[in-house]
């Protein structure tokens, strides 16, 4: 296994039940490191630019409504095979569908406000990494 970066997005549905805490320790319980981190509230320029991909499917606008809406936590994560360990602590994207004992199980309410943001692949993880924290050591 290598090392790898992930990034973690705490969404706007966490922070307003001022649960952003029990994600982080869950964060550092499961060893990862900390490469950067801070809240933000995102513009929806800069949420559109992050979803991108997402751009002309049904869900787009609400997307980007919902995590412009408010302050969210953006993390930059590194560790042993950190995206498929970070997707398997978040759980499926809907909470209806995820595991007990995963972070959208236990915190998120719906498919739309599920909790938290886990990158879907190494690239990704890199480059979603390297959108909201640009020049970031990965060492």
């Amino acid at each position: 296994m290598s090392v790898q970066r992930t990034l973690a997005i705490i969404k706007p549905d966490v922070v307003e039940k001022r649960q952003q805490g029990v994600v982080l320790q869950r964060i550092l319980d499961e060893g990862f490191r900390v490469l950067a981190m801070r809240q933000a509230r995102l513009s929806r320029q800069a949420v559109e630019g992050f979803y991108a991909v997402h751009r002309g499917k049904p869900f787009f606008d609400e997307l980007c409504d919902f995590m412009s809406r408010g302050p969210v936590v953006l993390l930059a994560l590194e560790r042993e095979n950190a995206v498929a360990h970070w997707r398997a602590v978040i759980g499926a994207t809907n909470p209806a569908n995820a595991e007990p004992g995963t972070i959208r199980k236990e915190l998120g309410s719906s498919v739309g406000e599920n909790a938290v943001h886990g990158s879907d692949s190494e690239e990704n993880g890199a480059r979603e990494c390297d959108y909201f924290f640009a020049g970031v050591d990965q060492a």
